[in-house]
């Protein structure tokens, strides 16, 4: 899948601008506030219906307008065109897909399938496990509805019990066992089938890693990850661990208000020859297992879904090295289509001697090709 046209009218800095992307890389050169980014979201934002920045639409809004556009051509088999359309005076988005409104973001999730790399991806090793829990989520629902469900269903399932068990602390005497059993017994299922998802996906997803990391620094480092969990490998015996930790914890969790047990805990554990990624490695270590956990996303959402993702880099090539960056310029002629922005061309003459390759620079939000 490759995206052939981006049109943003009123959006951030951008008054209306038309982009015609090469089906291989595309850079993308300006300063700092300039637009760039601007148009990395954009695409985002359409293949998702989420902005990556978290960003309130007030804010996407180019100063002193009351609504914008962002489109794309999105080439398959055949071709789609999306729309996102916001109008503040009625504080609404609109998604719409070759002409139809679309009303929920899981119909379109996966349909578009991309991956995004930006200087933020420091989160992924150096940040907090829901930053982790929220890259392998990212990546299983743009290929498992079912799962995308499970996770929207689990998030709805937390806030209603921890309701339920800030009541009981609150009045004790009150009898609300049966509420809380039932939201417990409903809890134990979905997050049962989360967890064996992650762990599936993990074990078939850390070779993808492997072979990303061997291509990018060959055989001079070896990394490994580790899905940090309840425990079990089946389906049946997570079930019964489930069950198990969360009736044990049921008084801690009346006396805290909180939800103590289930995946909203896991974490996954990265390590580059043997040693923690997070305590122990340099760096340039912790750039280069973010650069090949995103290109392993790549090739592994293009091997189970049978797409080719669109793959979006912001400003990486700057944090690099010209010993990383060279490798990873290689490497990027297997993926396809890419856009990529930067601040100047250093580090990728080895790319921009491909003739399918597109330049645009980008000033003020004015956006000149060549």
């Amino acid at each position: 899948m490759i995206v052939r046209r981006l049109t943003l009218h009123d959006f951030r800095i951008h008054q209306s601008t038309e982009l015609e992307f090469s089906p291989k890389l595309n850079f993308i050169v300006g300063g700092n506030g300039q637009g760039k980014t601007s148009l990395i979201e954009a695409v985002y934002f359409l293949c998702t219906t989420k902005n990556y920045k978290g960003a309130p639409d007030s804010e996407l809004l180019r100063f002193g307008q009351q609504g914008y556009t962002v489109h794309a051509a999105f080439e398959d088999v055949t071709l789609s065109n999306v729309h996102i359309r916001y109008l503040s005076s009625e504080n609404k988005r609109m998604y719409i897909k070759d002409g139809k409104a679309v009303h929920r973001a899981a119909d379109i999730i996966g349909t578009f399938p991309v991956v995004l790399l930006t200087p933020e991806d420091h989160a992924l090793t150096q940040g907090a496990p829901a930053d982790r829990r929220k890259f392998i989520d990212s990546v299983i629902s743009q290929y498992s509805s079912v799962y995308l469900g499970n996770i929207l269903e689990y998030a709805k399932l937390l806030k209603q019990r921890t309701y339920i068990l800030n009541r009981i602390r609150e009045n004790p005497a009150r009898s609300l066992t049966a509420e809380l059993d039932a939201y417990t017994e409903k809890l134990i299922m979905t997050g049962s089938a989360i967890i064996h998802q992650r762990n599936e996906f993990l074990s078939e997803f850390r070779s993808f890693v492997a072979e990303v990391y061997r291509e990018i620094m060959g055989e001079e480092e070896s990394p490994s990850m580790d899905y940090h969990f309840l425990g079990g490998s089946s389906s049946e015996d997570i079930l019964s661990l489930f069950r198990q930790k969360i009736y044990a914890r049921r008084d801690e969790e009346i006396r805290r208000g909180l939800n103590l047990t289930g995946p909203h805990r896991d974490d996954i554990g990265f390590t580059v020859n043997g040693n923690s990624l997070k305590s122990f490695c340099s760096q340039g270590q912790h750039k280069t297992f973010q650069v090949a956990l995103r290109f392993a996303q790549f090739f592994y959402l293009k091997a189970r879904s049978g797409k080719t993702p669109v793959f979006l880099l912001d400003d990486v090539f700057g944090e690099l090295d010209a010993h990383r960056a060279g490798h990873i310029s290689r490497y990027l002629t297997q993926v396809g289509q890419a856009i990529i922005t930067m601040t100047d061309l250093s580090n990728t003459a080895y790319l921009r001697e491909m003739n399918e390759n597109r330049m645009f620079t980008v000033s003020s939000g004015r956006v000149t090709p060549g």
